[in-house]
C-alpha cells in the first residue's frame, strides 16, 4: 500500500499518533488467561485482613464460631459477619453438628480453593511476562517502513510531500 505523506512536522507527528494508536488497537484483541471476575471476587473478599486471619484458621482445620472468636479476640457476630462474606462467595462451607444442629462448624471449600490456586497460578505464571515495547506514547515505536523511501516530490501548493510503502 502506498501513500502519501506531508513531512511537515506536525503533520508527521499526528500521523505517528494515528498510526500508534491503530496499532494498538489491532493488538488489544486478547483474552485472558483466566477469569478475571471470579479472581477479583475472590481477591475482593480476602483483601480483608480479618477475613484472611480466619481464612487462615481455616486452613488448618475445621473450626466453630467460638473457637475463631477466641483465637481472633473478636466478638461472635464479627466472626459471623465475616464467615458470610467467605461463604457467599464459595470461599468456606458450613455444616451443622448431626447432634445439635445449633452448632455449626467451616471448612474451606477445597473445590473453590483448587480453582483460585489454578487461577492464580495462571495468571501470575512469571512466564507469560514477554519482552515487548510499547507502540503508543512518545515512547511507543513507529511502525516499521521500508527503508527505501521516495525522495520529496514538491506538491502542486508548494508542500514538501513524501511517499511511503508500508510493509
Amino acid at each position: 500500500m502506498q501513500c502519501t505523506i506531508l513531512t511537515d512536522l506536525r503533520y508527521v507527528y499526528i500521523l505517528q499518533s494515528l498510526l500508534n494508536y491503530y496499532a494498538c488497537q489491532m493488538t488489544s484483541n486478547f483474552q485472558y488467561p483466566t477469569n478475571l471476575h471470579t479472581l477479583t471476587k475472590h481477591l475482593k473478599v480476602l483483601a480483608e485482613p480479618k477475613r484472611l486471619k480466619i481464612f487462615h484458621l481455616l486452613m488448618e482445620g475445621v473450626h466453630c464460631n467460638c473457637e475463631l472468636g477466641e483465637s481472633l479476640q473478636m466478638a461472635p457476630n464479627l466472626i459471623s459477619h465475616h464467615l458470610r462474606v467467605l461463604r457467599d462467595a464459595g470461599l468456606v462451607k458450613m455444616e451443622h453438628d448431626i447432634i445439635d444442629a445449633r452448632w455449626v462448624y467451616y471448612s474451606i471449600d477445597k473445590d473453590t480453593l483448587t480453582e483460585l490456586n489454578k487461577a492464580f497460578t495462571v495468571f501470575f505464571d512469571s512466564n507469560r511476562i514477554k519482552p515487548r515495547l510499547p507502540t503508543c506514547g512518545p515512547q511507543g515505536e513507529l511502525i516499521p517502513l521500508k527503508k527505501s523511501l521516495s525522495k520529496p516530490k514538491l506538491h502542486p501548493k508548494g508542500i514538501t510531500t513524501l511517499s511511503v510503502i508500508f510493509t
